[in-house]
């Protein structure tokens, strides 16, 4: 939200929550394509947003999640109880996230001593940048967890674009 205001643009939080889960790079896409935001920036700026507008915006985000992540790695209350449960039943633990790597070790580090750790994560980045709502990441999963087959697979999520993937 502080970015797009920074660009003169007032958002909800409902429009800057819509596509969370997704490659942060894509999230702000996402949010410029909606109809209202869209409109904004053109009553803002004269023209329909670019590629290069884009890439200015994550430059700003990237260094203030940054500064802010390690706020935000607690698990999702009973998390912690029901990973322990499914690994008591033998089953293994693989992550996807919208985060790249460089995000990935603040939040694993700091999941970590609050009692998560997944056996395994993806980023985007093992999957060149293709993130969410592509199921690259949960292939990467299963190759690394050696599972055959996807239909051993069950995907559990909090985010739209995360139940998509």
């Amino acid at each position: 939200m502080d970015i797009f205001k920074s660009a003169g643009l007032d958002v909800t939080m409902e429009e800057a929550r819509a596509p969370v889960g997704m490659l942060k790079i894509d999230h702000i896409r996402a949010m410029l394509t909606m109809p209202r935001i869209s409109s904004l920036w053109e009553e803002q700026y004269g023209r329909p947003f670019n590629k290069e507008d884009v890439e200015k915006l994550y430059a700003e985000f990237e260094p203030a999640l940054m500064m802010s992540l390690a706020d935000y790695t607690g698990p999702i209350p009973g998390v912690i109880e029901t990973v322990e449960a499914l690994r008591n039943r033998g089953l293994k633990i693989g992550s996807t996230t919208g985060y790249t790597d460089t995000m990935m070790e603040v939040v694993t580090a700091n999941a970590l001593k609050k009692g998560y750790g997944p056996d395994f994560h993806v980023t985007p980045d093992a999957t060149h940048s293709i993130g969410r709502t592509y199921p690259y990441m949960i292939y990467r999963n299963m190759e690394k967890l050696k599972l055959a087959a996807s239909w051993k697979v069950v995907k559990v999520g909090d985010t739209t674009s995360n139940m998509q993937e």
